[in-house]
């Protein structure tokens, strides 16, 4: 917001220190990020700025690390980059073979939290509903507990999940259904806290009017209710996503050796031999996650505009 031309000198001082203490923040809050980016084209196998890097010598900076994701692991990455090198990369590398377990189970662990979260969500908007805060509260709890406790409890439970019964139903555990499942109870507060606040500034005499009019209630939340929360379900899936996509602690305790994701695939790349590639691995990551907040954010404004809360 612009300094008003009346401002007295105290109000103009604070107004730039405010300015200043932001400018701070940000860049305390950026940095981190922004030392990845030009590390990952470091054309030495070390962690910091080389000479030539610092001096911009072209020399100092390279690609490897970028192409090393796609040779990692392969049975010939030395041969001949034609139809059956891509192949062998598509099947045998270690980073793309992680790539592919992250979307897939980002993929559907974000379909059973956006199904799950959005049914909640409108529970919990129902005035009727009793109990509401207590419920909410619990549902949105993975948010709020520290993983490692979410994690732990996850794999005791998936290992024997039908032990409190006393029947044996097979382990979930090193399997994708129990990563999937894990997955979705870290996404399903994400899910129900934008569907909820989408829900928040919806008109309920849509609802109404509707059912005078002779619709059902299946028409009513398809032909209504959804096209209007729908930015809040997409920005609640692409939350979950997201989630999915970063988390290593619940598939360090419950996925095996088929279920490595990309995180955990760095957390592996870290203890057994530390490379460059995992800088060019995270500033893919980074540009992925900006990618997302960009969307989130278009879907955000275009929420407020079909609400009426912004002018178009």
């Amino acid at each position: 917001m612009a300094l008003p031309t009346y401002a007295d000198p105290l109000e103009r001082l604070w107004h730039y220190t405010y300015i200043a203490i932001c400018v701070a923040v940000f860049v305390f809050l950026i940095s981190p990020i922004l030392i990845v980016i030009p590390l990952s084209f470091n054309a030495e196998p070390y962690f910091t700025f080389t000479e030539a890097m610092l001096t911009f010598d072209p020399v100092g900076y390279s690609l490897r690390w970028y192409d090393s994701l796609l040779t990692f692991g392969m049975q010939a990455p030395e041969a001949l980059r034609d139809a059956s090198w891509w192949s062998d990369a598509w099947n045998n590398a270690a980073w793309v073979k992680a790539a592919k377990n992250s979307v897939i189970i980002g993929f559907w662990s974000t379909i059973l939290a956006t199904v799950l979260g959005t049914l909640a969500a409108l529970g919990l908007s129902r005035p009727e509903m009793p109990y509401r805060r207590l419920i909410m509260a619990i549902l949105i709890s993975p948010m709020i507990v520290p993983i490692i406790i979410i994690a732990t409890g996850l794999f005791f439970f998936y290992s024997s999940p039908c032990a409190i019964i006393g029947l044996d139903c097979g382990r979930l555990t090193s399997t994708y259904l129990g990563v999937i499942m894990a997955h979705a109870t870290l996404g399903i507060p994400f899910v129900i806290i934008t569907v909820t606040a989408t829900l928040s500034g919806f008109d309920q005499s849509l609802i109404r009017a509707s059912a005078s009019l002779g619709a059902n209630p299946r028409t009513t939340f398809f032909k209504i209710i959804m096209p209007l929360i729908l930015p809040g379900v997409i920005s609640g899936a692409l939350f979950a996503f997201v989630t999915s996509f970063d988390e290593v602690v619940a598939v360090l305790f419950i996925a095996g050796p088929d279920q490595q994701t990309i995180p955990r695939q760095m957390w592996n790349g870290i203890r057994e031999a530390i490379s460059p590639a995992i800088l060019a691995v995270a500033t893919l990551l980074v540009i992925v996650s900006i990618a997302l907040l960009a969307t989130v954010e278009l879907l955000r404004r275009r929420s407020e505009r079909l609400r009426g809360v912004s002018p178009a």
